[in-house]
């Protein structure tokens, strides 16, 4: 369910009270047609209560959790199936209880995945439509994404200013020019750093920021809960968005609205694999970086339980904590106004390390590898005996110790197009789907 304040309405509570009933339908189906032994009849029931759980869970979820979740509910159906067939049930009575949990299953859907006008407006009233709306644009980001949506004549047509970069331009220049011809929303249509760049003009002159995600990757936009492959219905943003106020993150002054990575993590970043094949690739060489010769990194830094660490092969500080369940995936944010930088180091001692981490990476275990450590504070500090590469919002850079970091809650308002999910991957993976559905049938906000 929403994080927002107002209840569900009639349509979302008949579904769920619909689909909490075809679940109990289900069962009642089995004890009616498993007329065998008595442990036929147990096993029935609990392989179809397995299956319809598991179903609830698939359709709530994203990522490794649907995917664990989906097998569960096939273990259970699978299990149910065999068990009625065995205690003598006809075709006709196990379609019977197939379709009930079907039914079940797809009514839960309809009832928490809503694509949420209803997510949306639960979080705030609309913005007043802009007066002066400006969206700058970067033609290059996501491979020319600003021309294969003609996002020009597309403003043009919605009476928003375009402007288009060019070689050489000064990003946070052009938006303070825009505020300063009287931008009354502004927005950015490229990758993560360049809405970083933006947002903090936004943040700086109290202005909201409209995300369009035109970059390559939309990191910011799928926290966010915008949906990224709708890039021109996000420019529905600017009449009549819904508002929501989140958090921004600097390191040693400069904003960043995603992450920063430090060691061998800001390496990768700086690689043609990080780009071209994505971090999973590019993780697959760690044990070759890893090596008996490999220098041991000069990051300094204590953690969130006290414990003063003078090295680690990966340092993440994220803009409000990930939901990670993996490194090579980053993962992504339940919420973003927490006033929490994310923190996550992770410390390989040698080659061998490096495969066992690997394999608890792929798997989605990657918490039990005994060097990850986790943990979150509104300030980090971190120190090294010389420059410190770092990647920031996908961007190569270096700065001198010490490297501070220190969140800005609710330094942003962003405006959501009205049809936006309005929720993240990680919201979502956080709800528990049968007291979900109890709520929303009962009508609690």
């Amino acid at each position: 369910m929403s994080d927002g304040a107002t209840k569900p309405d009639a349509g979302r509570r008949a579904a769920a009270a619909a689909a909490l009933g075809g679940g109990v339908l289900a069962l009642i189906a089995v004890l009616l047609f498993a007329v065998g032994s008595f442990g036929h009849i147990i096993a029935s029931l609990v392989g179809i209560a397995v299956a319809v759980t598991g179903g609830w869970y698939f359709v709530a979820y994203r990522g490794v959790r649907r995917v664990i979740a989906g097998v569960i509910a096939l273990v259970g159906a699978g299990v149910a199936v065999v068990a009625l067939l065995s205690a003598g049930a006809n075709l006709v009575a196990l379609l019977i209880a197939a379709a009930l949990a079907g039914v079940s299953v797809y009514l839960a859907r309809v009832a928490t995945n809503t694509h949420v006008e209803t997510t949306a407006a639960d979080m705030a009233a609309p913005h007043a439509p802009a007066k002066r709306p400006v969206l700058i644009m970067n033609p290059w980001s996501g491979g020319g994404k600003v021309a294969t949506f003609n996002l020009v004549d597309e403003c043009k047509a919605r009476g928003i200013e375009p402007v288009v970069l060019t070689r050489g331009d000064d990003l946070v220049q052009l938006a303070e020019d825009a505020v300063a011809r009287g931008a009354d929303v502004i927005g950015m249509a490229g990758g993560d750093g360049s809405q970083a760049l933006v947002a903090t003009v936004a943040s700086k002159h109290g202005l909201p920021h409209v995300v369009i995600p035109a970059g390559t990757r939309n990191h910011l936009a799928l926290d966010l809960g915008v949906d990224r492959d709708d890039v021109v219905g996000s420019l529905d943003a600017y009449a009549g968005g819904i508002p929501k106020t989140v958090d921004l993150a600097t390191v040693n002054g400069r904003v960043f609205v995603n992450n920063v990575s430090l060691g061998l993590y800001a390496d990768i970043v700086k690689s043609d694999a990080y780009r071209d094949a994505k971090l999973r690739t590019a993780l697959d060489t760690l044990p070759d970086l890893l090596g008996p010769n490999a220098d041991s990194l000069d990051l300094h830094f204590v953690d969130g339980e006290g414990e003063h660490h003078d090295t680690a092969d990966v340092v993440l500080v994220s803009n409000n904590p990930y939901d990670l369940e993996s490194l090579g995936g980053v993962g992504t944010r339940a919420r973003m106004d927490t006033g929490e930088l994310g923190l996550l180091s992770v410390t390989i001692d040698s080659a061998v390390d490096a495969r066992r981490f690997l394999a608890l990476e792929t798997a989605g275990r990657v918490h039990s590898y005994p060097g990850w450590v986790e943990w979150s504070t509104p300030r980090f500090e971190l120190n090294s005996g010389g420059p410190v590469a770092l990647g920031v919002d996908g961007e190569s850079l270096s700065m001198d110790p010490p490297i501070v970091f220190e969140t800005m809650p609710g330094a942003l308002t962003v405006l959501l197009p009205p049809q936006a999910p309005g929720q993240s991957p990680a919201a979502r993976n956080s709800t528990v789907p049968p007291k979900e559905l109890w709520d929303i049938a009962l009508g609690r906000s």
